[in-house]
C-alpha cells in the first residue's frame, strides 16, 4: 500500500472547484444540492480546510460520483493497472478512517475500495450517493455495524451485504479492535 495521502488539501480544493464549475454551479448551488454549507465549500476550495469523509461523501453525492473517483481525480491518478505499492490511500482527518483505492481507474465500471475503520469510529453517507451507485460491502477483519436507513446490520468477518434501495448509511465500528471492509461499487443501470 502506498503512503497515506493525508495532505491532499490542494488537490481536493482544485478538484472540488473543477467539478462544481464543470456543472456551471455556484457555491450556493452546490451547498443546496449537497447539504454542505457555502462557507465550508469556500474554505475547502481555498485550501483552508481538509474535509472529512462525511463532507466529501455529501459533495460527491451531489456530483453523482463516488468518493474514490473524486479522490483519484484530485490525486491525478489514472490507468488500467495499479500496483499494490501504488494504491492511493486517504486519511479522514476527523475519524482516522483510511480509504484505499484497490481498483485502477476510479470512475470505471467497477470500483473496489478497502476501508480501515478505527475502533469507536463511524462514517455517515447521504442517500444521494447510493442513488447513483450499487454497492456491496464485505467485512475482512473485525466487526462492522452498518445502519442502512431504518435497518441495522451486524457484519462479522466474511459477511457480505448488498445494499438495498438508496438510503442514508452509517458505518460504525463499535468494538475496540480495528475493522477492515471492502466496498465494490458499480453504476446503477
Amino acid at each position: 500500500m502506498s503512503t497515506i495521502v493525508d495532505d491532499l488539501t490542494d488537490g481536493i480544493a482544485a478538484r472540488l472547484r473543477a467539478e462544481r464549475e464543470a456543472r456551471k454551479w455556484s457555491m450556493a448551488d452546490l451547498a443546496r444540492y449537497s447539504d454542505v454549507s457555502k462557507a465550508m465549500i469556500s474554505k475547502i476550495e481555498r485550501g483552508e480546510s481538509s474535509p472529512t469523509t462525511a463532507v466529501l461523501g455529501r459533495l460527491c453525492g451531489a456530483f453523482g460520483i463516488t468518493l474514490s473517483t473524486f479522490l483519484t481525480r484530485a490525486e491525478g491518478n489514472a490507468g488500467r493497472l495499479v500496483r499494490a505499492g501504488e494504491q492511493p490511500s486517504w486519511l479522514d482527518p476527523e475519524t482516522g478512517c483510511v480509504r484505499t483505492l484497490i481498483s485502477p481507474s476510479a470512475g470505471g465500471p467497477i470500483e473496489i475500495v478497502t476501508i480501515d475503520l478505527p475502533p469507536a469510529a463511524e462514517v455517515r453517507f447521504p442517500a444521494s450517493i447510493y442513488a447513483v451507485f450499487h454497492q456491496i460491502v464485505w467485512v475482512q477483519c473485525g466487526q462492522l455495524t452498518l445502519v442502512e436507513g431504518e435497518n441495522q446490520h451486524l457484519l462479522d468477518v466474511g459477511d457480505c451485504l448488498e445494499l438495498g434501495a438508496p438510503s442514508k448509511c452509517v458505518f460504525k465500528n463499535k468494538t475496540e479492535e480495528p475493522c477492515r471492509y471492502l466496498v465494490a461499487a458499480s453504476r446503477r443501470a
